[in-house]
């Protein structure tokens, strides 16, 4: 195989349409943009969702339950997963590196699945009530930020 060689696909490349070049091409005088109004003149932006005057999609389609602005969005993390860390004292920032979390700086909640063997301090922005009975009950702290 050479490089002079190469063909693209039958049917992959196609020639663009010449617009405005008279009668005989099929897209003269007006140049496939119809007659008069502001989608015949340059300049004319129409927006990608626009439906040609049709009832809009976002306007068919009922409105459909509520979102909450001010929902807090925890990173949740369960005790389990702390467990194999040998650090007696464990933040949001140890998390992080671990890869337990995605951001050192969002909200962390601690939950209670799974097994705690050593005591360990940890510090987060909430507790769940068995994540904080079995953090104690090995004998470490949960301290809410």
């Amino acid at each position: 195989m050479k490089l002079n060689s190469l063909v693209p696909d039958k049917g992959s490349i196609c020639n663009s349409k010449r617009r405005g070049r008279g009668h005989g091409s099929g897209l003269g005088k007006s140049a496939g943009r119809g007659d008069k109004g502001a989608g015949q003149r340059s300049g004319f932006k129409r927006r990608s969702w626009f439906e040609g005057g049709q009832m809009p999609l976002s306007r068919r389609l009922p409105k459909r339950g509520f979102t909450n602005n001010f929902k807090k969005e925890f990173q949740i993390v369960n005790i389990s997963k702390l467990d194999g860390i040998e650090e007696k004292k464990v933040d949001a920032k140890l998390m992080y590196e671990k890869g337990l979390v995605r951001s050192p700086f969002k909200p962390i909640k601690i939950l209670g699945s799974g097994d705690l063997k050593k005591s360990v301090d940890i510090v987060a922005t909430e507790f769940s009530k068995s994540a904080k009975e079995k953090i104690e009950k090995s004998g470490g702290t949960a301290q809410v930020l």
